[in-house]
């Protein structure tokens, strides 16, 4: 809708009528003799008010209480005010200015230079409301455009893994319920253990990244990823190399100071490290292990202990919680387990309701 309406309010007639004549054949002009009518016209109009001239001693509701209302809906962004005054008060003044209005005009005025001050205000808003707006579009087709980016990496991530959980004749879904309890325990790492420095930013890579924790596995040989039992200690030891074996992969597409190369590789390499230092590949310990890591390989394991295995039966929710808080699964971080501890009805709940996870029926061999 076009702007194209001047709102005049001021007690005095002759006042009102001076300005109408000056701006009558540019503006459709409305009028309030008193602060009420003045509020209840800027309700009722705002959306075609280009300008407003305010009296600040008015009967009622005085100009400062106008002001005060414009402010409160919003219109101060929108609309421009200039105060016409007789009074030349310094409070009046700065208060008029501290609500936000454009200028100030003291009676009695010369017409020219009221209508130079009052179209040079105007254009100045159009102009601002203008870049406004371009701007506001402008963001919005750009996150449109990183959400659609995100949405084309996901499915990017997500296949690439698959194809490391179809080669190991399972389903797919331990990717995504991974990547649900990762999202899970950083929420309440962000919450509780802020030190981590972990914005929303980091949460969505990690997320992401956590997909890619078994790509190594793509190298590891047939007779050892699809032998149907357990591994020999020579074939666990090959095995264990799925977390360098992922990192090479990644190299071949290393990218410099980004963020999302950075958790994918921490992930891929040191999902399996202890917080004890008695994982592997680096036998990191302590907080040398990356957080990323650390949330990720809570999550790997308490899948693993929950899902089927062609050489167990899945462990119940609540035992396969008390083998990872008493450390029958490997050492990890005080700071973790609390969030496990925190996370764990949100587990239990996921798994009783498979979370639209398909049931992990098909075998694997992950050690």
């Amino acid at each position: 809708m076009e702007r194209n309406t001047l709102l005049i309010a001021d007690d005095i007639d002759i006042n009102r009528e001076m300005l109408k004549f000056i701006f009558e054949e540019q503006f459709d002009i409305i009028e309030a003799g008193d602060g009420e009518t003045a509020i209840q016209l800027l309700e009722e109009k705002n959306e075609q008010i280009v300008l407003v001239f305010l009296d600040v001693v008015m009967p009622g509701k005085s100009g400062l209480d106008v002001l005060e209302y414009m402010v409160e809906q919003g219109f101060m962004d929108c609309i421009p005010v200039i105060i016409i005054t007789g009074e030349a008060s310094v409070d009046t003044e700065l208060k008029a200015y501290e609500y936000g209005v454009s200028d100030i005009v003291y009676k009695p005025f010369t017409p020219k230079v009221v209508m130079r001050r009052a179209m040079n205000i105007i254009e100045l808003f159009s102009h601002r409301i203008d870049i406004e707006r371009k701007l506001e579009k402008r963001t919005r087709q750009l996150r449109e455009s990183r959400e659609k980016l995100k949405r084309n990496n996901d499915f990017l991530i997500n296949a690439l893994s698959s194809v490391v959980e179809f080669r190991s004749l399972e389903s797919g879904e331990h990717i995504q319920r991974v990547k649900y309890y990762t999202g899970v325990l950083l929420q309440y790492l962000v919450e509780f253990y802020p030190e981590y420095g972990l914005t929303g930013e980091d949460m969505e890579l990690i997320i992401s990244a956590s997909a890619l924790h078994d790509l190594g596995k793509i190298a590891i040989p047939d007779s050892i990823l699809l032998k149907p039992g357990r591994l020999t200690e020579e074939e666990f030891e090959e095995m264990k190399k799925h977390t360098v074996y992922g990192c090479g992969l990644l190299e071949n597409f290393k990218q410099e100071n980004d963020d999302f190369y950075r958790y994918c590789y921490e992930i891929c390499r040191h999902h399996h490290e202890r917080y004890d230092g008695k994982g592997y590949p680096d036998g990191l310990s302590g907080e040398e292990i990356p957080i990323s890591a650390q949330i990720v390989s809570i999550a790997d394991v308490y899948d693993a202990l929950v899902s089927k295995r062609v050489y167990k039966a899945p462990y119940e929710v609540n035992e396969a919680a008390r083998m990872i808080a008493d450390g029958e699964c490997g050492t990890f971080s005080p700071k973790i387990l609390d969030c496990f501890g925190l996370a764990k009805e949100e587990f239990f709940h996921a798994a009783e309701t498979e979370l639209s996870f398909a049931d992990a029926e098909n075998t694997e061999s992950a050690k």
